[in-house]
């Protein structure tokens, strides 16, 4: 079977978990991205509450037609949490997006936020290393994308979030693993920065604020995003309106889909 989806009791099936969920792009472009390669294989979006996402793990482990998950908003850590193995990514971030079975039908999870973000800004023309980088949020993908920005030669990371005991755990198993030169906390205000990464949900409902101080914007800001819908959310709206080369969340998760599927298809 090549190119085009057969849905029968032969099919493998992918679900993509989140809160919200509509939100989501990957189903349709994932989907299709296994057919091509002579799967028969379907992901189906599912929206599950952070408070039933235990009671939905224990479902999944006795469908033995479901073969991976991908999960999203709010439930990396969580999803990390039921790996039985994980990659060292994965282990060190303590959160996972992706999860595919092992042999025993247990879970083996990794985490490619980090590096959909990063292959996104330069797929945009974007060149990491060099740059004062200003996070915002320290998520899952907040934590992945902080790693992986520091891995591409960022030469200072500053990370804001509301939750500072998050943002602290973090920098302090950032500044353990990469020393602590050029790393530490970060505030809205995104001045003298070269690169603001948005990782957090704001953005997503019209009266959302915008989750840095769009006023201290300067066009030599490279401005991505993590949010799918809106495609351009309030942030890169201003960012684009000074000038500011951006990425959207599209573009983040384009950059990582062969990555996902790959690994989701055991390889």
């Amino acid at each position: 079977m090549t190119g085009q989806l057969s849905l029968s009791g032969e099919t493998r099936v992918f679900v993509v978990i989140g809160d919200p969920i509509a939100q989501v792009k990957s189903p349709g472009a994932m989907t299709e991205a296994m057919i091509a390669l002579g799967r028969n294989c379907v992901l189906v979006p599912m929206h599950v509450a952070a408070a039933d996402f235990g009671r939905f793990m224990a479902g999944a482990a006795v469908a033995r037609n479901l073969d991976g998950i991908i999960a999203t908003v709010p439930h990396k850590f969580a999803a990390y949490a039921q790996c039985a193995t994980a990659t060292e990514r994965a282990h060190f971030l303590r959160s996972a997006n992706i999860l595919r079975r092992n042999n025993d039908g247990s879970w083996h999870g990794d985490m490619s936020d980090g590096e959909g973000f990063v292959g996104g800004m330069r797929a945009a023309g974007c060149t990491p290393a060099g740059r004062r980088a200003l996070l915002v949020g320290a998520g899952g993908a907040g934590s992945a994308i902080a790693l992986s920005l520091l891995e591409a030669g960022v030469v200072e990371l500053a990370v804001h979030d509301l939750d500072a005991a998050r943002r602290d755990a973090l920098l302090a198993r950032l500044k353990e693993r990469r020393g602590a030169a050029g790393i530490g906390p970060g505030s809205d205000d995104p001045s003298g920065y070269t690169l603001v990464a948005n990782a957090t949900p704001t953005g997503m409902r019209p009266d959302d604020p915008t989750p840095v101080r769009v006023d201290r914007l300067s066009p030599e800001m490279f401005v991505g995003e993590v949010i799918t819908a809106p495609v351009v959310t309030p942030l890169l709206v201003a960012a684009r309106r000074l000038g500011c080369p951006t990425q959207t969340g599209g573009g983040m998760y384009d950059a990582q889909l062969e990555l996902m599927r790959d690994f989701l298809l055991g390889g």
